[in-house]
């Protein structure tokens, strides 16, 4: 039974002081009260409809009634608890690390005498149950015996709460408080979940000894939860006619996928293209399970990469996105561990057992996890995300816990090039330095580069001044439409799921059949079927936006559009100016694969010419370049380390030598 504290408050001030002050006092009164109301009532009640309710709902009828008090007046923040709050009721905000096991605790403790059988029961007090020193039907001490399976017990978890960062002071660490749940509340939060926690504020002594009755002067404190509310689902439980009529009005609109855009970070000048892929990624697609026999799933989330010169607003849309999603987590690829990103395994302090700390990716489940600097992420810590951006789950088989964890998360990241500039006669590959298995697992890669243009340098810098003067109206005007694009992206993601039609189908296979089309008279692909699966989800997206349940051919129109501006931004290949996707699938054009067979070809002529002849590297770079072959060093490596792959050449420090057996 749910208690809104405010309407208390309205009530009788003095109550609401004194539920607030002691609580332990008056939630039992509180459910004598109820429960002797509910006991009142039965009687009245019609006499078939009761039997056939207790007939059906036996246990619900012997389940006692629980109080939950929510909607304190004030809502302390974790570093303030102090000696003040022990023993008073307190809601504090934080999100979810981690959860225990269930754990049965005794609630009420059944004893019998050993010689004549009496027997009594005694309550569970703070932990602690008193066993009857003296039977009072044969008059003998210490002859009662604990009856482990006659004695009640509740399901009790430990959850740790971490500080919020909103809350969290500059320069500071943030804040853990433990938990303990016991009832219905059990499993009702997750790791990652933001709550609002209403509980009564512990201070428990420590033993110096279990064996001893000494106790440390310092206390250890918890919260006895009695009430849990996700922050990030409030707004969504108190959706009115208001904003119904609002939501409504504006999908219907012709342009909402256009205002849509404009609300994206709307302090970042341009980029729209940019910030309609955002949109897709805050949005995904339809989650679609295979069934139970195959359990396969197919990935709905959309995954992003933003690259190119630095100062081009990255890490600003990155810190946009994490503010805007409830479920974010926002990590750095140089300050991250693949432990940090997957999951480690700790001793609990309290029981003992060795259990997991979930990382940023488990804890981003349904959300998003922005990664910035991901060119500076070393490669044990990139190996994990190529599970999570594909198969949506993350394997974990440490100290003897072997598991699959849930990845749900879309992946936004931020790269910057080797060379700090973008260099246009290198692909994505090369520029920023990342394995192709994993460029591949992106649906959309975006350019961000800081071109000389005098008319559009004018135009950011009237952009960024005005920020300077501009108005508190406007300012709060922004901030309305971020909590509206929060509350509509909130709405989409969990009641609109759009599915394709007969007609967008068709449309979706001819557009990849005209890509794959594109790349063939060429000697190139462009399109691979993973494209297709990104296609799909984009479509779904964009239907999404529209609050719409099935996918139009205009959904997927602009998905295309989308899709392909960026592929000739990141797939581009340098010495042709035609797209090619075998830069993402396998790191290199067709073009460039092309010249290092042609080289390879011609190092094995030229050495084959000296066999068993060791000849420096330099020497046969100068010979061939002689020739009619125009390469770099790095294609010459890649011909090279080729052929040592093979077995034609062997390479001893600066030398190489012709091996192969004709």
């Amino acid at each position: 039974m749910n208690i809104n504290l405010e309407h208390v408050k309205e009530f009788n001030e003095a109550l609401y002081r004194k539920i607030i002050c002691y609580p332990a006092v008056c939630f039992p009164i509180f459910l004598y009260s109820v429960d002797g109301y509910f006991q009142d009532i039965i009687p009245y009640l019609d006499i078939t409809a009761n039997e056939l309710f207790a007939e059906r709902y036996q246990k619900v009828l012997n389940t006692p009634i629980e109080v939950r008090p929510f909607n304190a007046e004030k809502t302390r923040n974790m570093r303030a608890l102090n000696p003040g709050d022990v023993d008073q009721l307190i809601t504090i905000t934080g999100m979810v690390t981690r959860t225990s096991t269930l754990i049965p605790e005794m609630r009420q403790g059944f004893f019998q005498c050993y010689i004549c059988g009496f027997t009594t029961e005694n309550e569970v007090d703070r932990g602690r149950i008193e066993e009857p020193t003296v039977c009072s039907n044969c008059q003998h001490t210490y002859t009662f015996q604990l009856i482990h399976n006659r004695s009640i017990f509740m399901d009790k978890q430990i959850i740790k709460l971490q500080e919020s960062p909103d809350d969290m002071p500059a320069g500071q660490t943030p804040h853990t408080v433990t938990l303990f749940v016991h009832g219905n509340l059990v499993e009702s939060v997750q790791p990652g979940d933001r709550v609002s926690v209403t509980g009564i504020y512990r201070a428990m002594p420590v033993r110096i000894n279990p064996l001893m009755r000494n106790v440390n002067s310092v206390y250890r404190t918890n919260i006895d939860v009695l009430h849990f509310r996700r922050t990030d689902q409030n707004r969504l439980h108190q959706i009115n006619d208001g904003f119904m009529l609002l939501k409504l009005n504006l999908s219907k609109r012709s342009d909402v996928i256009e205002r849509l855009t404009m609300a994206v970070a709307p302090s970042i000048y341009e980029h729209d293209d940019i910030k309609r892929g955002i949109l897709c990624l805050l949005f995904g697609g339809t989650r679609k399970d295979d069934g139970p026999e195959n359990k396969a799933r197919i990935r709905s989330e959309v995954n992003m990469l933003l690259c190119g010169d630095p100062g081009t607003s990255k890490s600003q849309l990155l810190q946009y996105v994490y503010r805007l999603v409830p479920r974010a987590q926002y990590t750095s690829g140089k300050g991250s561990s693949a432990v940090g990103l997957t999951a480690s395994v700790a001793r609990d302090p309290d029981t003992r057992h060795l259990v997991l700390q979930t990382g940023a990716l488990v804890l981003a489940d349904n959300g998003v996890c922005c990664i910035d600097e991901f060119d500076k992420m070393n490669d044990s810590t990139r190996s994990v995300l190529h599970e999570v951006m594909e198969q949506q789950t993350l394997s974990i088989a440490k100290a003897g816990i072997i598991c699959q964890l849930n990845a749900r998360t879309s992946i936004l990241a931020a790269a910057n090039p080797v060379d700090s500039q973008w260099n246009q006669q290198k692909t994505i590959v090369d520029n920023i330095q990342l394995p192709h298995t994993l460029l591949s697992r992106f649906d959309l890669i975006f350019l961000l580069l800081d071109a000389q243009d005098e008319n559009y340098d004018r135009r950011i810098a009237n952009h960024l001044v005005s920020l300077y003067y501009k108005t508190s109206g406007e300012t709060a005007a922004e901030q309305m439409d971020m909590a509206l694009l929060r509350d509509y992206i909130g709405y989409a993601k969990t009641f609109v799921h759009p599915s394709l039609d007969e007609a967008s189908s068709q449309c979706l296979i001819d557009k990849y059949l005209k890509m794959r089309k594109a790349g063939a008279g060429y000697g190139q692909i462009s399109a691979y079927p993973r494209q297709l699966e990104s296609l799909i989800r984009l479509s779904e997206a964009h239907a999404k936006m529209r609050l719409s349940n099935t996918v139009s051919v205009q959904d997927v129109e602009n998905a295309y559009s989308l899709h392909c501006e960026a592929l000739k931004q990141s797939a581009v290949d340098p010495s042709t100016g035609r797209v090619d996707i075998n830069i993402l699938a396998a790191g290199m054009s067709a073009t460039s694969r092309k010249l290092v067979e042609q080289l390879a070809e011609a190092i094995r002529s030229e050495l084959s010419l000296k066999k068993g002849i060791s000849i420096p590297i330099k020497k046969l770079i100068m010979q061939l370049r002689q020739g009619d072959i125009s390469f770099t060093k790095e294609v010459f490596d890649e011909a090279i380390n080729n052929l040592v792959k093979n077995e034609v050449v062997v390479r001893m420090g600066d030398k190489v030598r012709y091996v192969a057996s004709e």
